[in-house]
């Protein structure tokens, strides 16, 4: 699995179990989020506890909670909005830290559609909500989500120059004391299963 973290932090952005589409010169990824339900799962396994004596809940603590796939999978916290004037300060300063991170091609397609990609953001701003990686640091990137017209699920907009990619494993299997971890190129590695978080 590939996951992106943000140039600036470090932070996991997204990863590509997530698809997205190109906008903008590819500038902004565009990204489908989803309301999802965690925690308590209601299973009718047709017992009747009323007749039984007990109350329906008796011993259940549990509650679900809805949640957005992308936000609690990658930890992202949510900021305080933006009115124009803070944002396009944002911008500059997000501007001036992430060029000198960029290499070559990328830095020039980078100057060339950052301009663009403002526009299309602050066309939208009353309508974006603000998050940034799990550290919460004063310089991340800012990733944005909005309501499509109609939509009951968020789309998210992330910046695709200001991430890099990264391998992580893609699965392990136990091997006596040993957790044996495979590699995006295939590659397998021993792991002591007491090193194993």
């Amino acid at each position: 699995m590939l996951v992106y973290q943000d140039l600036l932090t470090g932070d996991e952005l997204l990863s590509d179990s997530f698809p997205y589409r190109e906008i903008h010169n590819g500038v902004l990824w565009e990204v489908d989020g989803k309301w999802v339900v965690q925690g308590a799962v209601d299973v009718d396994i047709g017992a009747n506890p009323s007749a039984e004596g007990g109350d329906e809940d008796e011993g259940v603590n549990d509650q679900a909670v809805k949640v957005v796939d992308i936000v609690d999978t990658f930890r992202l916290q949510e900021q305080p909005p933006f009115d124009k004037k803070q944002f396009v300060a944002f911008i500059k300063k997000y501007i001036k830290l992430l060029t000198p991170k960029l290499e070559g091609e990328k830095q020039e397609e980078f100057k060339k559609n950052i301009e663009g990609a403002t526009k299309f953001l602050l066309s939208k701003l009353s309508d974006l909500q603000f998050f940034v990686g799990e550290g919460m640091h004063d310089d991340s990137t800012l990733v944005f989500a909005y309501y499509k017209d109609g939509a009951t699920d968020p789309t998210f907009l992330e910046r695709s120059k200001a991430t890099r990619d990264t391998k992580k494993l893609c699965c392990r299997w136990s091997n006596g004391g040993f957790v044996k971890a495979v590699d995006m190129d295939g590659g397998t590695v021993d792991i002591p299963s007491d090193e194993i978080i």
